[in-house]
């Protein structure tokens, strides 16, 4: 759904994904970590890095940290200790996304906001270290190694559906990915395919904020 479809009074509730939507990912810095306590170059294990069974394992809860970078030794082929896989795994987190924490101070004057993202117990635990300024913004924050479900799976907007406790056509979702805008839409939610945040502004602007 794009903004153009949006209309002041169209939202109860307002989800953001995080990654590329309030906080920036840049990958290529794990990488570089990873291969510098190696003694290798990122391009000798970027085409190793697959986002496989483990990786959604992972993301879910079903496997500790420990076990995922278990996974990663074997997939990489790098002996890297787990503090130093720790330490590249969060290395990925690169800022705020522009404009992102006045967007959703504002926003947060006229509706309720919540947060969704894929992510693993590892990334839960760093966050609010770094990032506890604009998290502050969200009423409730959902993470998949926490609820125990992923997007783009109709089980898991079902559970942050209700635990919002709004109908989804009430709620608008912003998420970069275009499979979870696809989830999304698919049980109800409207949902803004974020390119950048400019899509944001356009969408809040729409919808009177």
């Amino acid at each position: 759904m794009t903004s153009a479809l949006l209309s002041p009074g169209a939202a109860d509730a307002l989800l953001f994904d995080l990654g590329r939507v309030v906080i920036n990912i840049d990958f290529e810095k794990a990488l570089a970590c990873w291969a510098g306590h190696a003694g290798c170059t990122p391009a000798d294990i970027a085409a190793r890095f697959v986002r496989d069974d483990a990786y959604r394992h992972h993301e879910v809860g079903k496997i500790s940290d420990a076990a995922y970078f278990e996974s990663l030794r074997a997939s990489l082929g790098i002996p890297l200790s787990d503090d130093q896989f720790l330490e590249g795994w969060n290395a990925i987190f690169a800022g705020e996304m522009p404009d992102i924490d006045a967007l959703l101070a504002r926003a947060a004057k006229h509706l309720p906001l919540y947060a969704f993202s894929n992510t693993n117990a590892a990334h839960v635990a760093h966050f609010p270290s770094v990032y506890a300024d604009v998290l502050a913004h969200f009423r409730e924050v959902f993470f998949s190694s926490s609820i125990g479900l992923r997007k783009p799976d109709a089980a898991a907007y079902q559970h942050v559906i209700n635990a919002i406790g709004v109908p989804a056509s009430r709620i608008v979702f912003f998420d970069d990915l275009a499979e979870n805008i696809e989830g999304a839409r698919a049980v109800g939610i409207h949902a803004v395919h974020v390119k950048s945040t400019a899509d944001i502004a356009e969408a809040l602007a729409a919808l009177g904020i």
